[in-house]
């Protein structure tokens, strides 16, 4: 009862949410520069529209492929530009609120409906270029290919012998209605061209159940690594059958490492990698998921690195407690449309490359996919090569 009235609430906040945005829209856009009759009916009949379209779309998840694939992609462009209407919109309100209290302050008195119903038509048109110029760049950005990463990360604890040793990091991949098995291919090909030591997903792989998603992720079979390709989970693999997906990844030869820790290498090669289960696990599982970095780093040879797996980035706050040399991890998607990030730092702490908290080292990762619309706005997707760095 706990999570329907829980779901209930969010439900409320969400289409409250869409309907004031969309109002402020129509406001700015539609009413304030008084659009002439039949070009007002025409532009409010397409922000209802585009307003219902939004909670239309998440309803029919379970539609067929064909019809879903048609009603996500204008639906996520639109929560794209959208985004970056009301963005640009409230930067331009601001400055108007400013020259306002200029105007009384100097006793320059009002301005006259005319002159303020042609401001706000050159204001609304101004916004209607700018917004859908950001959106084409961003559309841009998030569906060319992936650029790789390279980041070399210094550990204290890492042996003269194991310098160079390479992990490559896929992360955020979001695997679904608008990205599929030909842009992951894209993506095992130029990773698996990095000749990796390690390969790591930590989280977000999919949105979606397996049986939807089956033939979309099989590339990842073909993913190769000297010591092989391991994963965790992220908050997504919550949203669409986390246990499922561990048996699916176990099949296509993917180690899930569920709140434990293996082994790379042998004699003074070697060095440990622990994964955890994400953070908000415990919320949305019944099968005894959740975050446990006591049991995944329990017994282990502290004179060796540790490398963590970890798909929220505030795990780190506590990793770095137990002794961790570094943390990778996602979640982030490094804000995904600017100035989105803001707020994503507020809440995780890191945003994306490389920080540190106490003793601890952590690279989060921009993403390698994106997650509702096709857009990345001063936060490209990447594959990361992270190489380990002796510290003499």
């Amino acid at each position: 009862m706990g999570r329907i009235w829980g779901f209930v609430i969010f439900l409320s906040i969400v289409l409250t949410t869409l309907i004031g945005l969309h109002y402020y829209l129509w406001s700015r856009l539609v009413r304030d520069p008084q659009l002439a009759p039949p070009w007002n009916s025409i532009a409010s009949a397409v922000m209802i529209l585009a307003a219902v379209s939004i909670p239309t779309t998440f309803f029919l998840r379970r539609a067929p492929p064909t019809v879903l694939r048609l009603m996500v992609w204008p639906t996520f462009i639109w929560i794209g530009l959208m985004f970056l209407l009301v963005v640009t919109l409230a930067g331009t309100d601001l400055v108007r609120a400013a020259l306002t209290l200029f105007q009384r302050a100097t006793d320059e008195g009002t301005t006259s409906p005319e002159r303020r119903a042609f401001f706000a038509r050159w204001l609304a048109g101004g916004t209607l270029v700018t917004a859908s110029g950001l959106a084409v760049l961003a559309m841009r950005s998030a569906l060319g290919p992936v650029a790789v990463r390279r980041v070399d990360v210094p550990l204290r604890r890492l042996g003269r012998q194991q310098d160079g040793i390479t992990l490559a990091q896929l992360t955020d991949l979001h695997i679904g209605p608008t990205i599929g098995h030909r842009e992951l291919s894209d993506v095992v090909n130029r990773t698996n061209a990095l000749l990796a030591d390690v390969v790591v997903i930590t989280g977000d792989l999919v949105d979606g159940s397996v049986d939807e998603l089956r033939d979309a992720v099989s590339p990842l079979a073909n993913l190769k690594a000297k010591h092989g390709v391991f994963f965790v989970t992220g908050n997504h693999e919550y949203f669409s059958g986390a246990s499922a997906w561990v048996r699916e990844l176990s099949r296509l030869g993917i180690r899930v490492l569920r709140n434990e820790r293996v082994t790379i290498g042998t004699g003074e090669m070697a060095f440990d990698l622990a994964g955890v289960d994400d953070r908000s696990a415990a919320r949305f599982s019944d099968d005894g998921h959740g975050e446990d970095l006591e049991k995944a780093l329990a017994g282990r040879d502290v004179t060796r690195a540790l490398v963590l797996l970890a798909h929220q980035p505030r795990t780190v706050l506590d990793a770095a407690r137990f002794g961790v040399d570094l943390q990778l991890s996602g979640h982030t998607h490094g804000g995904q449309i600017w100035p989105f990030g803001a707020l994503v730092r507020l809440q995780q702490g890191f945003l994306a490359g490389l920080g540190r908290h106490q003793d601890t080292l952590i690279y989060v990762s921009r993403g390698t996919g994106y997650w509702g619309p096709p857009m990345r706005l001063l936060a490209p997707a990447e594959i990361t090569q992270i190489v380990l760095r002796f510290v003499a």
